[in-house]
């Protein structure tokens, strides 16, 4: 979801006191904002996979961010630090015009985390205690045009890309909910012997180090299990949280290692390079993977700081959202 509204609502997750709702959870869903606005909203299920029809008035606009359960389901209510899966539906609220429909794909997490409860508890407080199943429309004022700029002759002329932007509307529909699985501190799983002339890993003081001695350049994408972890599967376009080490495979300087900054790193896995990946796709949670990576599938002839060329990593998987 952050992923998504981060493109069509910049700075939504600011709105932590909108509303005037109390951040701490409550056992039913909390409307906020202008819900009368809501009134000649009608929507037609169209199943899990394809958006609802959607009827309103229009224009709808509003002067303050405001949610609503406007369907209600016949699930179990969301819990506090469960994650909901949700799809969701973005149209301009002038004229209905569709700008983003995540219905046909995989859906989006949401975690209903402490974290999300003190940067939006509007957020928050509508989706704790709604019931799997239901729908709910979030509604987000537009951006008022920009001043106008100063022309040659010292007056006003309007400036083509400060025009005003309508109010938006977002249909929210919660598949199912589940509790968040802990994020592990260390790999685990069942040991793997890799085969012979790959870099060889070993362990000191629990972090892994890498011997680049007589490894070949790699000709494909190696990516190789060290622990089997028996966690969840990786897919594409997760969010990982991970312990890492990158050295060169040409000479084995370390270039980078979450160990030294003592803390794992969370990042989508859309957002990094081609082998990782490729590379830890269909991997599972727990588990401990040597990625050898040829230069193609990382930075290129160029390199990025000190990494330079073929690369090897060691990544722990210890968490996936």
């Amino acid at each position: 979801m952050r992923r998504l509204l981060a493109i069509l609502l910049p700075g939504l997750l600011l709105l932590t006191a909108c509303g005037g709702q109390s951040s701490q959870p409550e056992p039913t869903s909390q409307s906020a904002g202008e819900t009368a606005k809501f009134d000649s909203l009608k929507l037609t299920d169209n199943g899990d996979k394809k958006a609802p029809g959607v009827e309103f008035e229009k224009p709808l606009t509003v002067s303050e961010p405001t949610i609503k359960v406007v369907s209600e389901g016949s699930g179990d209510a969301l819990k506090a630090n469960q994650v909901a899966k949700i799809s969701i539906l973005a149209l301009n609220g002038s004229d209905g015009s569709q700008l983003e429909d995540t219905f046909a794909n995989e859906p989006e997490s949401l975690e209903l985390n402490d974290e999300l409860k003190t940067s939006s508890a509007v957020i928050y407080n509508a989706f704790v205690g709604a019931k799997v199943g239901s729908s709910l429309a979030l509604a987000v004022p537009g951006q008022q045009s920009a001043p106008a700029s100063a022309g040659p002759s010292g007056g006003a002329t309007p400036s083509p890309s400060a025009a005003a932007e309508p109010s938006q509307l977002l249909i929210i529909k919660v598949l199912s909910a589940a509790d968040a699985t802990p994020v592990l501190d260390k790999p685990q799983g069942e040991t793997v012997t890799p085969p012979a002339g790959l870099p060889t890993v070993t362990e000191k003081d629990g972090v892994p180090e890498i011997n680049v001695q007589g490894a070949a350049a790699p000709t494909a994408l190696v990516s190789q299990d060290l622990i089997k972890g028996t966690g969840a599967t990786v897919k594409e376009s997760d969010t990982l949280t991970v312990n890492y080490v990158g050295v060169n495979l040409d000479g084995g300087t370390k270039f980078d290692s979450s160990f030294d900054r003592g803390q794992p790193a969370t990042f989508p896995l859309t957002g990094v390079i081609k082998g990782w990946t490729q590379g830890l796709a269909g991997k599972t949670v727990g588990s401990r993977v040597l990625l050898v990576i040829p230069k193609d599938l990382a930075y290129g002839d160029a390199g990025q700081g000190q990494a330079k060329g073929d690369l090897v990593f060691v990544v722990d998987i210890l968490g996936v959202k």
